[in-house]
């Protein structure tokens, strides 16, 4: 796997961007999804992974009664497993799936939005999801193929495995998809959402990536680069507030932008009710 340092937001955007002019198409449209990450671990563990080892029964039992209980459900047309496994993803209950965005700057959003981990590098996984489609089982593949899509739909992947167990029938080794979630808000909506899920439940993304290096690419942020890079996303308006539309993420984002730098650090105004942070730009001088 290739991996790429990214020292300032240029060396950053010229990463994340390689790659993207499509010379069948004529146009720069590139064929990856991004996933931005910053924190312990490589990223890559999917939330059914870190809440238990028995992932097959424990993902029954999960998605059995979130569809028992979930107030919110899709419409019949659309109630197939997969819909639901979207749903439930988007809304924070461990799943088989990884959140990735088609979006290369939603990606460095997420890889330099924690401020509990400043101290580190981020990095923005990258990886040619295009190309991951030839791995696919053929039956997959070909219903790929008859909609000349890169990428599922739930109703595409219900029409070649209902079920959780057909999927994991279908390939002998873990086989890697992505799947377009419908725009149930948004949230998805802005935050170009896609997700993978693997063929077998209990299989880990990052050992899969691994066994086919020449499909992905890491881009690390140095840590001297996160605010740079931080301050000129919230610039571009690439915030919580947009990401996040709600009064929850505009209040995520108001405490990470006066945040100061150097948490701990008293300054002249800081007995005052009204100060800000050093340096912090204030939203109504910012056009924000």
């Amino acid at each position: 796997m290739d991996e790429v340092v990214a020292s300032s937001w240029t060396e950053a955007l010229d990463a994340l961007y390689a790659d993207s002019w499509s010379p069948m198409l004529q146009r720069f449209r590139s064929v990856y999804a991004f996933r931005g990450y910053t924190g312990p671990g490589s990223g890559l563990e999917t939330g059914l992974s870190r809440l238990t080892d028995q992932l097959i029964k424990v993902e029954d039992h999960l998605l059995r009664n979130f569809r028992k209980y979930a107030a919110e459900r899709p419409p019949p047309e659309s109630d197939s497993i997969w819909n639901w496994m979207a749903l439930a993803q988007h809304y924070g209950l461990p799943t088989r799936m990884l959140d990735w965005t088609y979006s290369p700057l939603v990606a460095l959003h997420f890889a330099t939005a924690d401020q509990e981990h400043t101290n580190r590098d981020a990095v923005v996984w990258c990886i040619d999801y295009v190309r991951a489609k030839a791995l696919l089982p053929a039956r997959l593949r070909e219903a790929l193929s008859s909609e000349d899509c890169d990428v599922f739909t739930p109703e595409l992947l219900a029409s070649v495995a209902p079920g959780l167990r057909d999927l994991d029938r279908l390939a002998e080794t873990p086989a890697l998809l992505f799947l377009e979630p419908p725009s149930i808000d948004r949230r998805i909506v802005n935050q170009y959402a896609l997700f993978s899920l693997l063929s077998t439940a209990g299989a880990a993304p990052g050992a899969w990536l691994e066994a086919h290096p020449e499909l992905s690419r890491l881009v690390r942020i140095r840590e001297h680069a996160r605010w740079e890079i931080r301050d000129k996303l919230d610039q571009a308006n690439v915030t919580e507030r947009v990401l996040f539309p709600g009064m929850d993420g505009l209040c995520r984002w108001l405490a990470r932008y006066y945040r100061s730098r150097h948490v701990g650090v008293l300054t002249d105004d800081s007995t005052r009710g009204d100060a800000e942070p050093e340096g912090a730009p204030h939203p109504d001088r910012q056009g924000a």
